[in-house]
């Protein structure tokens, strides 16, 4: 929290001209001159997860593990207490991807949402990249179902050129003017399936500037807050070229920002995911400028935060048709099955061997994706099952030489990697099956960042053929294997994702152990939960490095 200050000769001054001043200004000039506090409650990337889930809190190394955090009816006790505190007035934003993530969310094209999150009575929120998971007629179906407009600057219907949602929105609390602009990922037609976004057209960055000036110019707002769905390692860089804006809420990879990003004069944050944290920003505003600022990111722990009755109910009510089905046992396990890694999971390690000994593959490749909360000990369900893949994808199968493989791996660390902000890919490094051996320095130039690829313990051969297995993604080429391109003798197999985890868990009855990580990276421990901070921490080294070679070439 920035706190400010004025020299004592100051306020003599100004008591000195008080007559002057009541005399020859306007009350609403007086009245806009007094510090004036706003405040902004925040959730991202809720994936679907209605209720309280087993969650994985981490401070550095730190790492705790509670049973049931979270929910919505958690979301709902929590932004009741902060409305409450803030008597002044409160804007409650949800950034995006909302509607996907999970079985009960799946299995309704996300209608069951709607009632839980009309529930928390929000103010408005964002598309973002997986809204339109199931297709965009039912995204502007379930847009007309909630209780709260959806903003976005940057998505266009492709027959009209018009755009489908309105860009921006302007409020007013405790007398400060507030401008409150939307947009999603531009990528959207490539990091999904393009017959997802079939019928819209998205726009890159280039939109946000003019309509900023517009709120300023035009509107006369005295606050810009923008919300976005592009990831916390694209929005820090964006903020930077746009002029006007005071906080920028970024969403889509799911970063924990416990403390506020400085970019000039504005902040950039980011609250996590899964409805398990919600972030307050308080701002103080004075003469149509921030004078003071707060933000606190808010962990919704099962002591802290008890579940709002009314809202538990409505859950239970939407999820009753959906709960035999939710609570079928499909396996068990004895550790804790987490996503929470840039680099390998136990949670992926499972998939990608299931997908391997299902398809009789040599290699088996899951998705880096970032949703699903962790699996505690204990039964391993259906619901379970669908957080971790909520996309039904076929099997599919092919070959690949080593050298695809080796380019392949280097692809995928460019897509996490690269120092180029506007190259890193939305999701994590993909996962491979527990036989194979990945080692890599993250900081090394593209395209020569690979040392070492194995499979089952031999180094790869760049000229001989293997055979690998992966979920196919809708629409892709038929020589495409996950994002292996260029595959022979593909085949589409009878049996899904879903088929192989449910078999692998029937013959691996008790997970007791997951297997080595396959990847490794030698600068970097085996555990790293955030992107963006190990792109911060490698830019910074590979400068110093810079300067020290410098230092060493003037010294010869």
């Amino acid at each position: 929290m920035k706190t400010f200050s004025v020299a004592v000769f100051s306020v003599i001054a100004c008591v000195a001209l008080a007559s002057f001043a009541d005399a020859e200004t306007p009350a609403v000039d007086a009245d806009k001159a007094k510090p004036k506090r706003i405040s902004f409650a925040f959730v991202n990337d809720i994936h679907g997860q209605l209720e309280p889930h087993p969650e994985l809190f981490w401070s550095d190394d730190d790492a705790q593990r509670e049973h049931r955090a979270g929910g919505l009816s958690r979301i709902a006790t929590a932004m009741d207490q902060l409305q409450s505190e803030r008597p002044q007035g409160m804007l409650k934003i949800d950034g995006g991807d909302t509607f996907q993530g999970s079985g009960p969310a799946a299995w309704t094209k996300g209608e069951a949402m709607v009632d839980p999150l009309n529930a928390l009575n929000l103010d408005f929120a964002i598309p973002g990249n997986w809204s339109v998971v199931y297709g965009t007629k039912q995204f502007q179906k379930l847009s007309s179902m909630v209780n709260y407009p959806m903003i976005a600057a940057n998505i266009l219907d492709e027959a009209t050129g018009e755009l489908v949602f309105e860009p921006y929105l302007v409020k007013e609390i405790n007398g400060v003017k507030i401008g409150l602009l939307g947009f999603t990922d531009p990528d959207v037609p490539t990091r999904q399936p393009p017959h997802m976004s079939e019928g819209w057209t998205f726009q890159q960055a280039e939109v946000l500037q003019p309509l900023i000036d517009k709120l300023r110019n035009t509107e006369k707002v005295d606050v810009v807050v923008l919300v976005s769905h592009i990831g916390l390692h694209r929005a820090v860089p964006l903020t930077s070229k746009l002029q006007g804006v005071d906080v920028h809420l970024s969403a889509d990879t799911h970063e924990r920002t416990y403390e506020p990003i400085e970019v000039g004069d504005a902040w950039v944050v980011e609250a996590g995911a899964f409805g398990t944290l919600v972030g307050v920003l308080d701002l103080v505003v004075a003469d149509g400028k921030i004078v003071d600022r707060n933000w606190e990111l808010i962990e919704l722990r099962e002591k802290a935060f008890p579940e709002s009755p009314e809202v538990k109910k409505t859950i239970d009510e939407v999820l009753e048709p959906h709960r035999e089905r939710m609570n079928r046992e499909i396996g068990h396990t004895d550790i804790w099955l987490e996503r929470y890694n840039v680099m390998s999971t136990s949670m992926d390690r499972l998939i990608a061997d299931a997908v391997k000994e299902s398809a009789k593959t040599e290699v088996g490749l899951s998705n880096g994706y970032r949703f699903s909360p962790p699996t505690a000990p204990g039964p391993i369900t259906e619901a379970d099952l669908w957080n971790w893949l909520p996309i039904v994808l076929d099997l599919k199968v092919g070959t690949a030489t080593g050298q695809q493989f080796m380019d392949y791996w280097e692809n995928e660390f460019e897509n996490v990697f690269s120092s180029d902000p506007e190259r890193l890919y939305g999701g994590w490094l993909a996962r491979p099956s527990t036989n194979m051996d990945v080692e890599f320095n993250s900081t090394d130039p593209a395209g020569e960042r690979l040392l070492s690829l194995k499979v089952d313990g031999k180094p790869i051969d760049p000229a001989r053929s293997y055979t690998l297995a992966a979920g196919a993604r809708a629409g892709q080429p038929d020589d495409q294997i996950h994002r292996m391109k260029h595959c022979k003798s593909t085949e589409t197999l009878d049996r899904t994702t879903h088929d192989a985890v449910r078999n692998y868990l029937s013959k691996h009855s008790d997970i007791l152990d997951t297997g080595k990580a396959p990847l490794h990276c030698v600068v970097r421990p085996d555990v790293l939960r955030s992107q963006y901070l190990a792109f911060i921490k490698e830019r910074n080294e590979h400068e110093k490095n810079k300067e020290h070679d410098k230092d060493s070439e003037t010294d010869e």
